[in-house]
């Protein structure tokens, strides 16, 4: 007899583990059916529950209490029954409340995109982009605040933060002492650090790849180029901390390494957090082992003009001899 548990979401069954969550099970099928996650972020203890956009409808809450839920749930949270039936995007009701949810998020969110570091890779742009509402009905003055450093390569824009708790999360799993977290109740609310302390610790830099938005961002390539000019290459160096695998993606311009990041997999999730040695003090080539071109997903705009295999097109497909020389031109002006 299997331990496994069935679950349907949007017409697609799949079997699971006891205990997972209805997200979780969702990303095991992948595709469009996968619900947005904005705050939910697997590799941190506790994190989900808190922006509502991967909300969905119960129609049926298992083959022994076939009733629906009353109320919409946050699928990061709620785990799944063995035939429970959930509606994702086949729902009115879930779409119609997902855009409100991010009319909400967007409310005091500044419309700097066209100057925003995380252009080209915000999870923000991406929700607004599939799920938002063509204006917004808030009418008030919205809340702002003034960049401050929160260490020396780390700056923070709480004009742009929707308050995760990813970035808290993380400092306290991952640090040993976290020194900045949420001050203040309701739309007072704001990350910040007790009393301007700074930010400093051997993995702080971590706080920047979590943040789905622009809040966090990285002192070291702020303004120097857009994501999609740049390409990403998969690289690992043999670490001196014991706590880092070594294994980040470079990000070049040209010959000129722009930026370190840590590896994310299909979901934009860190797979292991790197040390800010590895992040900020090396960016030549020289201090790395190239292994291959990051695989870029076709939808994102990064993937403009990256190319994981050459594979020239032909001028002309019957004169091998252009071939050949349009491959030799395209040779000369192609970098990785």
């Amino acid at each position: 007899m299997s331990d496994l548990v069935k679950v349907t979401i949007d017409g697609i069954t799949v079997e699971v583990e006891p205990g997972t969550t209805i997200l979780n099970a969702a990303r095991q099928i992948g595709g469009e059916i996968v619900p947005p996650a904005m705050c939910y972020y697997s590799k941190l203890k506790g994190s989900g529950g808190k922006c509502r956009t991967c909300i969905v409808k119960v129609s049926k809450g298992s083959e022994k209490d076939p009733r629906p839920m009353p109320k919409l749930v946050a699928s990061c949270r709620t785990t799944v029954m063995d035939g429970m039936e959930v509606l994702n995007i086949t729902s009115p009701e879930v779409l119609e409340a997902r855009a409100g949810v991010v009319e909400i998020l967007l409310i005091n969110h500044p419309l700097d995109c066209p100057v925003c570091d995380q252009a080209g890779e915000c999870d923000l742009q991406n929700l607004g982009y599939e799920h938002g509402l063509q204006k917004t009905r808030y009418e008030f003055e919205r809340r702002t605040f003034d960049r401050i450093d929160i260490g020396d390569k780390i700056q923070l824009h709480m004009n742009r933060c929707i308050l995760c708790y990813r970035c808290v999360f993380t400092a306290d799993q991952i640090t040993d002492k976290r020194v900045h977290g949420i001050l203040n109740r309701g739309d007072h609310s704001e990350i910040s650090t007790y009393i301007q302390n700074a930010v400093d610790n051997d993995f702080s830099g971590n706080v920047i790849d979590v943040c789905p938005v622009g809040a966090l961002t990285d002192k070291t390539f702020r303004f120097k180029n857009r994501v999609w000019f740049t390409k990403p290459v998969d690289a690992h160096r043999n670490c001196s901390h014991e706590k880092c695998n070594g294994k980040v993606t470079l990000w070049y311009k040209g010959d000129d390494v722009l930026r370190v990041t840590a590896r994310k997999d299909q979901f934009g999730e860190v797979e292991e957090f790197i040390c800010n040695e590895c992040r900020f003090d090396k960016k030549k080539t020289s201090d790395w082992t190239l292994e291959h071109p990051t695989h870029i997903p076709d939808t994102s705009v990064i993937a403009s003009n990256h190319y994981e295999t050459f594979k020239p097109l032909p001028v002309i497909k019957e004169n091998l001899a252009l071939q050949e020389a349009n491959k030799r031109e395209l040779e000369k002006t192609t970098k990785i």
